[in-house]
């Protein structure tokens, strides 16, 4: 039986993030991954992820973000590779939206760099957007562009490179707690004997914890990339990231950083999915019409026809906030799931918090909000 002192299931976003976080303390650690990671099963592929410091969610999120700022740009430094490109983020809506107003609260709260914009301000320093006269608007010039992709590959192959073992195409049927220990069980029949496990299987994360299944909806995601009629005015030196709250959609964007597209997806439901690994319904025609005719509506610029189109996985929590820290009653696992569709712009310092609870069952950040016990009672 192999000895570790901490295996990391699940190698997406905060599964990557943690077994490099780990490495870098010099801990023997294992990330095992039942797919090749990056992959696009879960929740961490589709080119772009949106940055953002001021939360409308929950302006108790500022202080990791901070956080989580800080640590992409070391992770930058210690690869040399470009994680984070900053193009500021626009969100938009109808008058006295919630995400308008709740990120305006959490900017004003902790005196973060924010404008409050008129439309026409918009419009006119933006010119591929034609909001309405009457919407709410704040821009933040601190937001932008993460890549998921590279991001994952980079902390896996920096862990790999600071000793970590990786093991992809692995599938982990089960983790259980053994006196002062844990054993984390391979399909091969394989048992790993390991101090502390972190659990961050995204959507698979019911498979080894059945008590938070109840609490969790997944969630089918469609994601549509638009050739632009103007491809000058959505550039990201000319565009930010964007979120857009209509009477009945919130939609969210990023300007064309790769010359794929200008991408444009819901963060509403398009439809539950009944596990992880259920047959997801490919983009329909609809799907990418309804999004084409906001973009018509509202960035002009970016409305041309649909290029490319795919669906990723929301595990979304009832309170929408993440399930992060030890499980209540065994405090030798540490679960790190679901984010509820907002999680990736944390990663970098969430893989520090995890660590931090793999190795001393406690942590200096703040994740007060995110217990799991709200959900598992002790």
């Amino acid at each position: 039986m192999q000895a570790r002192d901490v295996v990391v299931v699940g190698l997406g976003a905060m599964g990557s993030a943690t077994v490099y976080a780990l490495a870098r303390r010099g801990i023997r650690v294992t990330g095992i991954d039942r797919f090749d990671p990056p992959h696009d099963r879960g929740s961490s592929h589709g080119e772009s992820r949106v940055f953002r410091m001021a939360y409308f969610e929950d302006p108790s999120y500022v202080p990791l973000l901070r956080l989580a700022f800080d640590h992409w740009r070391k992770f930058e430094a210690y690869t040399g590779e470009q994680v984070l490109l900053v193009t500021g983020v626009l969100e938009a809506g109808l008058p006295g939206s919630p995400l308008v107003a709740g990120s305006l609260r959490s900017a004003v709260q902790h005196a973060l760099p924010h404008e409050v914009l008129r439309p026409c301000e918009v419009n006119k320093r933006f010119p591929a957007f034609s909001l309405p006269d009457d919407w709410d608007c704040v821009f933040q010039p601190d937001g932008g562009v993460l890549r998921p992709e590279r991001a994952i590959r980079l902390f896996l192959s920096a862990a790999r490179g600071l000793g970590a073992q990786v093991r992809v195409k692995t599938v982990v049927r089960e983790v259980r707690p053994v006196a002062d220990h844990v054993e984390v069980l391979l399909e091969s029949g394989e048992v790993i004997k390991s101090g502390s496990a972190v659990l961050a299987a995204g959507p698979w994360i019911a498979d080894f914890v059945p008590e938070l299944a109840a609490h969790l909806t997944l969630t089918r995601q469609p994601v549509v990339w638009f050739r632009p009629t103007d491809q000058d005015l959505v550039r990201p030196d000319r565009m930010p990231v964007f979120s857009l709250h209509m009477q009945d959609d919130l939609i969210y964007g990023f300007p064309d950083v790769f010359g794929s597209g200008v991408k444009v997806a819901s963060h509403l439901s398009g439809g539950d999915l009944s596990s992880p690994d259920a047959s997801r319904l490919a983009v329909s025609d609809e799907e990418k019409a309804s999004l084409g005719a906001i973009l018509k509506r509202y960035i002009p610029a970016a409305a041309g026809d649909p290029v490319q189109a795919t669906t990723c996985i929301y595990t979304r929590a009832p309170d929408e906030h993440f399930v992060l820290g030890l499980h209540s009653d065994h405090p030798k696992i540490v679960l790190a799931s679901p984010c509820s569709g907002h999680g990736f712009k944390f990663a970098s310092i969430v893989g520090e918090v995890l660590a931090d609870l793999a190795t001393t069952q406690a942590t200096n950040s703040p994740i007060e909000l995110f217990r799991p016990d709200r959900f598992i009672q002790g």
